[in-house]
């Protein structure tokens, strides 16, 4: 088993695409497909904070962490919010997921960013068991207004 993390290319649109649809069948969400257009835009755009990383597991794409950095009011340098961390659920428990986390962790560490944060669904078992080996809940509970 061979495992690599890396940045994203134009190529790489239709693993992305077939799990990205996975991942929001998943979270049972429908979005416009302008909308993941966009979001695949932007993760390819160098001008843009929004990156993804693939997880490849031999030479075929098996899932992504979608992160960006923020300045934050509470430290001095930005914070890391991991938004979409998703893994081929046939493939899962092999430690694609967190290899993906590790690596978000070294490009923290390698950018001086402060923190690294992210929230999953109060569902989500198999997650939150992987999450709460690196840290246990910090008990905030998120409200989002949609517009």
């Amino acid at each position: 088993m061979t495992l690599t993390i890396r940045d994203a290319t134009s190529s790489d649109r239709e693993d992305w695409l077939r799990l990205w649809k996975a991942y929001l069948a998943f979270y049972k969400v429908d979005l416009p497909d302008d909308v993941t257009d966009h979001t695949w835009e932007r993760l390819l755009d160098p001008e843009s904070r929004l990156s993804v990383r693939l997880a490849v597991l031999d030479g075929a794409v098996a899932g992504f962490a979608i992160h960006h950095f923020h300045e934050s009011t509470w430290a001095k340098t930005p914070d890391c919010y991991l938004e979409d961390l998703f893994v081929d659920g046939t493939i899962r428990g092999k430690g694609i997921g967190r290899a993906l986390i590790e690596d978000l962790i070294r490009i923290c560490h390698e950018n001086g960013w402060s923190r690294l944060y992210w929230h999953t669904d109060e569902g989500n078992h198999r997650a939150q068991a992987l999450y709460d080996s690196y840290v246990k809940s910090d008990g905030h509970i998120r409200y989002r207004l949609k517009f």
